[in-house]
């Protein structure tokens, strides 16, 4: 499976964000990637749901395994501004609360999403 073009921009940006220690970069984008794969994820189907008979459960490496939804460009797009949105939305929740130190931090991270749509 190929990478989107901004998946792929967010995940070399990882290893030079963490090399440079630069923690809002860090943060913003390991919980972007992960929301990315949590997008991805198939529900398991309902007779997945119940319980089994231990002689009916799948065995072995693999057998478990499913395919992943595929996102498009504009699928990535989209997850990548909510992340920044929500991050924005949460900065002026903690500013009214008086924790501006948590506000700037979530601002660093929406500002470091935001740098990668542009």
């Amino acid at each position: 499976m190929t990478e989107t073009p901004l998946r792929e921009r967010l995940r070399k940006a990882l290893p030079g964000a963490m090399k440079a220690k630069d923690r809002a970069a860090v943060s913003a984008l390991r919980a972007t990637l992960a929301a990315l794969d949590n997008a991805e994820a198939v529900a398991p189907a309902e007779d997945q749901l119940r319980g089994q008979a231990i002689e009916e459960a799948a065995v072995g490496a693999g057998a478990t395994e499913v395919a992943r939804q595929v996102l498009s460009d504009d699928d990535v797009v989209r997850i990548v501004r909510a992340e920044a949105d929500e991050r924005e939305q949460a900065a002026a929740e903690y500013r009214g609360l008086g924790r501006d130190d948590r506000a700037e931090q979530l601002l660093a991270e929406a500002l470091v999403l935001r740098g990668h749509l542009a």
